[in-house]
């Protein structure tokens, strides 16, 4: 059902995205387009109340395949004959050729609609397990899974705890055993996080390996989550002797997560020093031969729930601390006990129930469809249950989840790229009043709170950042993509989505180095590639036939001096626009007559030229992230092209301050929320108040007084860096009324600071607190530690004297407000290392 609805959302998104494409104007038959549309609109109203299965089939449903197929059929015609018409291809140019196409679309429709009615005539559409989707509340969608999980896992953490604690000098080796679902990475997880083994061991780190997994990624991903600097391009080799010399003396607790066989620990496990001072390695794995080839290893096996326990995580995913209805207690139980003991079982149906009325009639339903699962295999039994409440999801909710079977194993996925495909792919529908991303945050939030997907990383302003899903999920995905042919995947991590054969392909996410089949460039929406050559070559020279592209990411390494292609900015229904090449490209002035563009990212930097004077009724309102832009002319006219900018990146040059260059004029981007910009000029600028992310990165030319008292006041303002820069007289003195929302405060190299002046009261609301290289600071305010709300200062590379009075803050907030309520991370160098590692407390960690 997700193909089928996700088509026909595409179909209809792309006929009203002509209507508003200003020039050249793209004409269609105008009685087969609004015929067209009513057939659309008619089906999916159909789709969003049948439910032709409610247990789980091999087989796709025929009538929803054939709506499927239409729909397609009509998204062909339709973008074959923009096509042909933006490249003057004459030949297939016919409008008698679309007539025909849309006719017989037409036609097929018409056929199911026939048959849909009937269908609402027999036996009526159902309602009832495609209840409206209501967001749960965002504290409850993000706790449940974590909290909930260790339900029944007592004993196993305890055991855990004391493997790794225990007095054995040797490196030891902890596999974690149990089947999919069974909350090993949980597990796992949770006693990493806890306080005694976060003091116990020097260094902790975490490794994904998956069953595909590459060994210099292993050593790269250790690296990077450990902050060794390395050079590029280093061999395997070369970067496990980087660990290891990193590792060599300390006491080290590494995780190694969703092992599947014993190659990947062949190939690392001499890069792992015993230094005999207790060291430990944990494994987990589904695998139980596996954990016996582990050398010197103290296996621990996860046990299924028993009834009770399966009925206390089911009902505290549902209800949270709120207890069950009476009535839906006995119900209940039968349900736990139906998961078999499975945690991922119980929490993805837990999310179900969360999520509908809690009904007895329904529950039981509930329960009977579970019931049929039971006498399965343990992998088919847990992939059936967890088919049961991807079919209960809301229609609009399918294609989204569907959709998360294009990442590779384990990948965890930038919730913001991740968004930017969805909107990409056309399958979400429009809400008067929202933006299609706004849409789709509320669509994953839903995931999220159903527990289909894990919320993974947060950001430093505790907002969901990257996100995953469970291998078994996965796995669902998977089957029911290509059981819908929804899209497939190739074996080494190649996304080609929405609907086989490769001819017919209309995304591809690339990350393999072999060649794919001949595609039809002139049909693909999403191109995302990374650096293989053939890629790149191939695709440097067709760019002009991605006529109806979306989202471009190419990186055109390898292939010699490059030129930026302009056909790109002709595109017609481009939308996001991404390039890492380390060069500045110039735009040309086709860029403002992008009506359908809404985010472009360019590493280096993205040099404008001047709005065409002939073209000021074509305004860029879909743009809401925009950089980097070079040397950035904050012109009238400028702002008044994108009146809806989220996100803006520039750097600004310029030492006059004409009307083309007046920063002044950012006051006018009223729906800026986030800005970061490198100020080489000490011209006036102004902020609008509707900011909430500001980082300002000076040039050694601005005085930070001249502008931190605009800053101050923004009300909305929750994170700010200020970067370079100089105080005047090496002064800071902040006032009451300032900052009132600020949460987030970071301050790099503003070399001449010396004395900061402030009182607790003018960051009311400061959660987070970052110092780096502020080497004349002398102190930082004693004042904060009376914030209430203060939860982190890190401190980075300051004078000795600075790190004192951190000290000093630590122990008067743990006076106030009690023990843990403040961490203090110090950075030292390695000249002071020695005198101030004495320091070092629970909660004033230092560290080298």
């Amino acid at each position: 059902m997700a193909a089928a609805y996700a088509t026909l959302v595409s179909a209809l998104n792309i006929i009203n995205s002509l209507h508003h494409h200003p020039r050249p104007p793209i004409s269609l038959p105008i009685q087969q387009v609004e015929c067209l549309t009513q057939k659309i609109n008619f089906l999916l109203q159909f789709l969003e109340g049948y439910n032709p299965h409610r247990g789980y089939t091999k087989d796709a449903d025929p009538l929803e395949s054939r709506i499927a197929d239409a729909a397609y059929a009509a998204e062909h015609a339709i973008e074959s004959h923009i096509f042909d018409q933006f490249t003057n291809n004459v030949e297939n140019m016919s409008s008698d050729g679309l007539y025909e196409a849309l006719e017989k679309v037409i036609q097929d429709m018409a056929s199911i609609e026939e048959e849909a009615k009937q269908i609402q005539g027999r036996v009526g559409v159902q309602h009832q397990l495609h209840t409206e989707s209501t967001p749960l509340d965002s504290s409850r969608s993000s706790s449940i899974p974590q909290q909930s999980s260790m339900v029944g896992a007592d004993d196993a953490k305890l055991q855990m705890m004391h493997k790794l604690t225990s007095d054995s000098l040797h490196l030891q080796i902890i596999p974690i055993v149990g089947m999919g679902g069974s909350g090993k990475t949980t597990l796992a997880r949770t006693v990493y996080e806890e306080r005694l083994i976060k003091d116990h061991f020097d260094i902790r780190v975490w490794a994904t390996i998956s069953q595909e997994y590459i060994t210099r990624e292993i050593f790269a991903g250790l690296i990077r989550e450990l902050n060794i600097k390395v050079g590029e391009n280093l061999s395997e080799a070369e970067l496990g002797e980087k660990l290891y010399k990193h590792l060599y003396g300390r006491r080290y607790l590494i995780i190694m997560d969703d092992m599947w066989s014993i190659h990947p620990w062949d190939r690392i496990r001499n890069y792992f020093p015993d230094n005999k001072n207790r060291s430990r390695i944990v494994v987990t794995t589904r695998l139980s031969d596996l954990a016996s080839k582990l050398p010197n290893s103290d296996c621990l096996g996860m046990k299924l729930l028993d009834e009770v326990h399966s009925w206390e995580l089911l009902s505290k995913t549902v209800f949270g601390k709120e207890g069950c209805p009476l009535e839906l207690e006995k119900i209940g139980k039968k349900i736990g006990k139906s998961c078999k003991g499975l945690p991922l079982s119980i929490v993805v149906v837990g999310g179900l129930l969360a999520k509908s009325k809690h009904e007895k009639g329904f529950w039981e339903d509930i329960g009977k469809n579970l019931n049929a699962s039971v006498n399965l295999e343990d992998d088919e039994r847990c992939l059936k249950i967890l088919y049961m409440s991807y079919n209960q999801l809301p229609i609009h909710l399918k294609p989204c989840f569907l959709y998360m079977g294009v990442f590779p194993e384990d990948e965890l996925i930038e919730i913001s790229k991740l968004i930017k495909f969805w909107v990409a792919e056309g399958f979400l529908k429009p809400v008067r009043g929202k933006s299609l991303e706004e849409i789709a945050k509320e669509y994953l939030k839903d995931l999220i709170g159903r527990n289909l997907v894990l919320s993974h990383e947060l950001d430093i302003m505790g907002k969901i950042e990257k996100c995953k899903i469970h291998d078994l999920l996965r796995d669902l995905c998977l089957r029911e993509a290509e059981k819908e042919r929804f899209y497939n995947t190739a074996s080494d991590n190649v996304g080609i989505s929405i609907l086989p054969p490769m001819s017919q392909a209309r995304s591809l996410m690339w990350n393999v180095g072999r060649k794919l089949s001949p595609l039809n460039m002139s049909l693909l929406r999403i191109v995302k590639s990374t650096r293989f050559r053939w890629v790149e070559k191939d695709l440097f020279g067709h760019m002009d036939q991605l006529v109806n592209s979306r989202f471009l990411q190419i990186d055109f390494y390898g292939i010699g001096k490059r030129i930026f292609p302009c056909s790109i900015w002709r595109f017609w229904n481009l939308q996001t626009l991404v390039d890492n090449q380390y060069e500045v490209i110039t735009a040309p002035p086709d860029f403002w007559c992008m009506p359908r563009i809404r985010h472009v990212e360019f590493k280096y930097g993205l040099r404008l030229t001047d709005p065409p004077n002939d073209q000021d009724d074509i305004v860029l309102g879909n743009l809401q992230s925009l950089g980097r832009v070079f040397d950035f002319k904050c012109s009238e006219q400028v702002v008044t092209k994108i009146p809806n900018i989220k996100e803006l990146v520039f750097t600004n040059w310029a030492e006059r301050d004409d009307d083309m260059y007046r920063l002044s004029n950012l006051e006018c981007l009223t729906k800026l929320e986030s800005l970061r910009c490198f100020l080489s000029s000490r011209n006036a600028i102004n902020f609008p108040h509707s900011l909430k992310r500001l980082n300002l990165h000076s040039f050694c030319c601005c005085w930070w007084e001249d502008i931190l008292d605009k800053v101050g006041v923004l009300p909305h303002l929750e994170k700010l860096t200020l970067e370079s820069g100089r105080f005047n007289e090496g002064r800071w003195e902040t006032t009451e009324g300032q900052f009132r929302s600020l949460k987030f405060l970071t301050l790099v190299i503003c070399g001449n600071l010396e004395i900061w002046e402030t009182e607790s009261s003018h960051f009311p609301c400061l959660e987070r607190l970052h110092l780096i290289d502020l080497e004349e600071l002398r102190e930082i305010p004693l004042d904060f530690a009376e914030i209430a709300t203060l939860r982190e200062i890190c401190v980075y590379s300051c004078s000795d004297s600075a790190l004192v009075s951190a000290k000093r803050i630590s122990e008067e907030h743990e006076d106030y407000y009690g023990e843990g309520a403040l961490q203090v991370l110090v950075y030292l160098g390695s000249d002071n290392e020695a005198r101030l590692k004495s320091l070092d407390s629970p909660n004033f960690c230092v560290k080298p």
